[in-house]
């Protein structure tokens, strides 16, 4: 209590005294009148420099008020003058005081007062437990839980909410159980809100079963519990379920919360569930939630994931009153959408913006791969705004690795480390993407030996990358040996390795990562095994490559082409033809890798028929349109097997003149089989574009 000793010295020293109520029940009075009119300091400085005590109900009042508008001043000269009155004021006001401190945030105060205490209740223990868990000290609030426990001192409901919320804070599932034991011993479990709290701190620690569990205990769940298990399915990415739920929750009598409404929206938004999305638009409309910020934006952000950009635009349209969220939601949703022409022209006009909308509109560039824009709108940032954040600085860096700047990636780690954002794991990752991209993998591995406290599987997985990229599998091997001593590799991680035992043809290494992945239980899903028919396709292990294949129960188009692919590569034509004849009897349509597989295919078998039928059933029977490598490949095979005449009708029916490699192979062709007229036009041509 240094602090009140001193305000007391000081307000003996140093108050003058002023002309005062003459009765402790008119000072009152003027202290409730001032307060009434919001004159919180006026009434303070009256009772401070007052020689007389008030009642506990008036200190009680004003330590409330104090409470309320967070003045910590005012509140230390009213424990001084209380405690100056009365040396062993009631705990209850001792308590009201904790409380006050608490809330404004001085909790080294409320500490010190809670230890003074001579005596304390559960009261005192509430007050200062709450206080840590309000300011985001949920390790101390546990400790306090654990002292309480310890003196005999037992909790009531208020206790349990407030330490059942630092659990959640820390993830602490342990002691949330044994919490819950508590509260059912002691009668508590009909507490709505503790139902609520265990439904909360389940569901954040992934524990979605007990959650739900919990959630169905309680007798009759309000508009906070609905909100709280609709929340939890949300951020453990199970949008399927939340919308579910929240769709249950309608067909009771519960209004509810708009809080709801958005994370409802989120959900359909991740999925995405348009229909569903639709049924909630009306349903807020019905009962005026639209009116809600939150709710509009949620709902504009909904129909920009949906692809459905006209319903959301005509949603802000219509707002009556258009908040920074609002404008960053439409223009995020135009920059993702692809349309960054339109989102560009909407972030113009925004009447204000934020970090986060100028990151939305750099977002666009970036995933749309343009780079000479996104450029362009950095420089504009940097010059316009101080605000930028480690998001920001992760899309600087992508900007760099896209247009392979590397100067311009050193100026940006500069920056970050004169700035401070180099701890930061998602910077320091995006950091090691653009050296490897930029084909510095030098400079990737210092910086990456540099974040040896905070590196995290993306960091291991991003070296990889950068080593499989530049076709360095013999070290990226050494790499993942190292790696497995930290952390545990992922799935990504095994797909970056095999893609580079593919690239190198490093079948050793390939089976080695195989066989790893088999001892320690990974999950084989479509994308790996993908990857490892590739792997011994190029390494020339079809035998594996096909066993891997049929082991797969339900095949994509990308697995069905690699595999057709391999074939080809391996010179197995004929296998790749009956690998699209049973791919096509099971439904599934192929595309224009498919169709280059398979004119490969005929390429190595010297199938010409067949191949012009092919090309021919691209366009009219599955309606894909030849690409350039198509008509390539059907040079390829007319000129490999001298089908010389079918080779002239072939080009003069192509749709643009033919490339240098298209005529210089018939050229080549036309010599081998002495077949002058084409060959001397496709000389001519050749000579015209090649002087």
């Amino acid at each position: 209590m240094g602090v009140n000793v001193l305000n007391r010295l000081v307000r003996n020293t140093t108050s003058k005294p002023q002309a005062q109520p003459t009765s402790t029940k008119s000072l009152t009075n003027v202290i409730l009148t001032l307060l009434k009119e919001g004159h919180l300091q006026k009434a303070v400085s009256l009772l401070f420099a007052s020689p007389e005590p008030v009642s506990y109900s008036l200190y009680a009042h004003l330590f409330q008020t104090c409470s309320s508008n967070s003045a910590i001043v005012e509140a230390r000269k009213v424990e001084s003058h209380l405690v100056t009155f009365f040396p062993t004021p009631p705990i209850f006001l001792l308590n009201r005081a904790i409380e006050t401190y608490g809330k404004c945030g001085c909790l080294e105060d409320a500490r010190g007062l809670f230890e003074e205490m001579p005596q304390r209740d559960g009261g005192s223990w509430n007050a200062i437990i709450t206080a840590y868990t309000q300011r985001g000290f949920p390790d101390k609030a546990l400790s306090l839980f654990v002292c309480m426990y310890r003196s005999g001192v037992y909790a009531n409901e208020i206790t349990f909410a407030s330490i059942l919320g630092s659990c959640a804070a820390v993830l602490d599932l342990d002691l949330s159980r044994q919490l819950h034991g508590l509260i059912e011993k002691y009668g508590f479990q009909r507490n709505i809100i503790l139902g609520s709290s265990l439904v909360d701190v389940y569901g954040k620690c992934g524990i979605l079963s007990d959650a739900r569990k919990m959630f169905h205990e309680i007798q009759c769940p309000n508009a906070i519990s609905w909100n709280v298990i609709v929340r939890r399915y949300l951020e453990m990415g199970d949008g399927k379920e939340a919308i579910f739920l929240f769709f249950q929750m309608l067909s009771t009598d519960i209004r509810p919360l708009h809080f709801t409404f958005s994370n409802a929206l989120v959900a359909c938004s991740s999925i995405p569930a348009l229909e569903e999305g639709m049924q909630i638009h009306v349903v807020a409309t019905k009962i005026s939630y639209l009116e809600y910020q939150l709710v509009s934006s949620s709902l504009i952000d909904m129909y920009t994931k949906c692809g459905k950009l006209d319903d959301a635009f005509r949603i802000f349209d219509q707002l009556g009153s258009k908040d920074l969220v609002s404008w960053t939601s439409i223009v995020s949703g135009y920059a993702l959408s692809g349309k960054t022409w339109e989102a560009r022209k909407l972030f113009d006009e925004m009447p204000e913006r934020n970090v986060v909308s100028w990151n939305a509109m750099l977002s666009g560039y970036n995933r749309f791969f343009q780079w000479e824009e996104a450029l362009d709108f950095v420089f504009l940032m940097l010059n316009t705004t101080e605000d930028v954040d480690h998001v920001t600085l992760g899309l600087i860096l992508n900007v760099c690795a896209g247009l392979s700047d590397l100067e311009l990636g050193k100026q940006a780690h500069v920056y970050i480390y004169r700035h401070g954002f180099y701890s930061n794991v998602i910077v320091g990752n995006a950091l090691l993407d653009m050296y490897g991209k930029c084909g510095n993998l030098n400079g990737a591995r210092i910086w990456f030996y540099q974040m040896t406290e905070w590196r995290d599987g993306v960091s291991w997985n991003a070296l990889l990358t950068s080593h499989a990229r530049h076709r360095l599998s013999e070290q990226a091997m050494p790499l993942f040996s190292e790696m497995q001593l930290v952390t545990p590799p992922t799935k990504y991680t095994f797909g970056t390795l095999l893609a580079a035992c593919a690239n190198t043809f490093a079948l050793e290494h390939g089976k080695q990562i195989h066989g790893y992945m088999i001892r320690h239980g990974y999950e084989m899903d479509i994308v790996i095994r993908g990857a490892l028919v590739d792997m011994y396709s190029k390494c020339h292990c079809l035998d594996y490559a096909l066993m891997v294949f049929k082991e797969v129960a339900s095949r994509d188009l990308i697995l069905w082409n690699t595999i057709i692919l391999g074939c080809c590569h391996n010179r197995m034509g004929r296998e790749a033809l009956e690998l699209f004849r049973i791919m096509n009897n099971e439904g599934m349509k192929p595309d224009h890798v498919t169709f280059q597989g398979i004119l490969l295919a005929c390429v190595d078998e010297g199938l010409v028929d067949l191949a012009g039928q092919c090309f021919e059933s691209m366009s009219n029977e599955y309606f894909v349109l030849p690409r350039l490598e198509h008509y390539q490949t059907m040079i390829e095979l007319y000129s490999r097997h001298g089908h010389m005449n079918e080779l002239e009708n072939f080009v003069k029916r192509m749709p643009f003149e033919p490339t240098v490699p298209m005529l210089t192979r018939m050229v080549d062709a036309c010599r081998e089989h002495k077949y002058s007229r084409l060959g001397d036009w496709a000389a001519k041509q050749l000579i015209e574009l090649v002087p």
